[in-house]
């Protein structure tokens, strides 16, 4: 009797308290919303479930259950741990207040109303231009590679100014040497400059007695090398060696052009007083010190610039080029470069004047094109010239509407190029212009145009 009594006051006990729950989930729905009631009744039933365990005693049924339940406790617990919580909102005040329902949204009205009084075009975002790949190149063109006429004039009067005090220091260190008068060039003069990469060229001819010296075209020397010729002293018979001034800097009966570089570059490191003629030009001007070249890095307010100061030679053997004292390794380390650039712009710019084409602005595009690119900066100008020019002889359409049509050309005959390791020089078909690139490279400048051809616009 005294069992069956506990037992009825732990069930009336029990009532009590799931009435007081029910009262507790049924305020809280309105208050919480469904999401909030939810939380507290899991909540609550996890409690309850504890408490119970706590004050009840154990039979053996529960004893057999014990572990059973303090699982379903956890995982109920865990699965209240893990509910997200909802965003708290301000309760109304008043139960009996209605909730705001959201407005509907202004895209599909049906009908205009006073409430929406703007009309449905303002709220609607425009939709975005297509353009054409045609479109975009010249968009970029505009962007990336016009450069203005100020800027062009004022790389002009700098290169200038610095070629005359450079000129000044070359007679006053070196008199006995008979240098020509520096002559500033290249593609900032021509039209074709792309960017601050590109080199304004600054040449430095030298005056060689006629008589004396000869060219003998790389090929036929020791080098085998037909980007090459040698420069080689004559007439030792008649004017012994020392009758030149140039002597001093012959390499085997030859004109090194690697001493020359040497001489010149301690010069303009060390001797020349850079700061003060910077003060005077209104820039800063540095020797590049790092490199074999002879550059000087000018900056000024309104742009920055390399000039190259290039020593040469000129010669009725080579025509109308020059041989460039370059910085060659092996056994063309004495040799002087034939330098085709005059030539190969000037031929562009015959083509172009013919029909009114375009080809001089493809030029400037492919250059920007892979100066921007990690694998396709090791393309050069000389390089992207040579494409140029074979798709400049050919009679297809070169006015400006055709211009990304021919871009992609140039593309698909890089890729041709690469495939065979070959991109022969226009003006000197024995040159193959890839030789100075490794395998490793050639595959990756080939995969970057690959996908440049089957997406072009990722290239600018």
């Amino acid at each position: 009797m005294a069992e069956f009594s506990q037992k009825r006051g732990k069930r009336h006990d029990d009532d009590m308290l799931g009435s007081a729950v029910d009262f507790l989930l049924a305020n809280a729905r309105l208050v919480l919303g469904m999401g909030g009631a939810a939380v507290l009744g899991i909540a609550t039933l996890a409690v309850k479930r504890l408490i119970d365990r706590a004050t009840s005693p154990q039979d053996e049924d529960d004893t057999k259950g014990d572990t059973t339940c303090l699982e379903d406790s956890w995982k109920e617990l865990s699965l209240l741990k893990a509910t997200p919580r909802l965003q708290s909102q301000s309760p109304p005040a008043a139960l009996g207040q209605p909730v705001l329902l959201p407005a509907p949204l202004p895209s599909a009205p049906e009908g205009p109303t006073d409430a929406d009084p703007q009309p449905s075009s303002q709220l609607r975002s425009p939709a975005p231009l297509c353009l054409t790949f045609q479109e975009k190149l010249l968009v970029f063109e505009r962007e990336h590679v016009t450069i203005s006429l100020s800027h062009v004039a004022l790389a002009k009067q700098l290169t200038g100014d610095i070629a005359l005090e450079l000129q000044a220091y070359l007679r006053s260190k070196f008199p006995e040497l008979p240098f020509g008068a520096l002559v500033p060039g290249g593609p900032l003069y021509d039209g074709l400059q792309a960017g601050a990469a590109d080199h304004v060229r600054l040449l430095a001819p030298l005056v060689l007695e006629p008589g004396l010296w000869s060219l003998v075209p790389g090929i036929d020397t020791v080098a085998r090398d037909p980007r090459c010729w040698a420069v080689r002293r004559t007439q030792l018979e008649f004017h012994p060696r020392g009758s030149s001034p140039w002597d001093r800097f012959l390499v085997g009966g030859y004109l090194s052009s690697r001493v020359l570089l040497e001489l010149l570059r301690k010069a303009l490191a060390a001797s020349v007083n850079w700061p003060a003629i910077g003060t005077l030009l209104g820039c800063l001007i540095r020797p590049c010190v790092a490199s074999e070249e002879l550059l000087l890095e000018v900056q000024h307010e309104h742009l920055e610039l390399t000039v190259a100061v290039l020593l040469t030679v000129t010669g009725a053997s080579v025509g109308d080029h020059f041989l460039l004292a370059w910085p060659l390794e092996g056994l063309a380390g004495n040799l002087w470069l034939q330098d085709l650039y005059p030539a190969e712009a000037a031929r562009l710019q015959a083509l172009d004047n013919h029909d009114v084409g375009t080809r001089r602005r493809l030029l400037l595009l492919l250059c920007s094109v892979c100066q921007g690119h990690p694998a396709l900066g090791r393309l050069g100008r000389g390089h992207l010239t040579q494409v140029v020019l074979r798709l400049g002889e050919e009679e297809v359409e070169w006015a400006e509407e055709a211009l990304g049509e021919r871009f992609l050309q140039a593309l698909e005959l890089l890729i041709i190029s690469l495939e065979r390791a070959s991109l022969p020089c226009h003006f000197n078909p024995g040159v193959n212009l890839l030789d100075g690139l490794s395998e490793e490279e050639i595959n990756d400048i080939g995969y970057a145009l690959y996908l440049g051809l089957q997406a072009p616009e990722v290239l600018l």
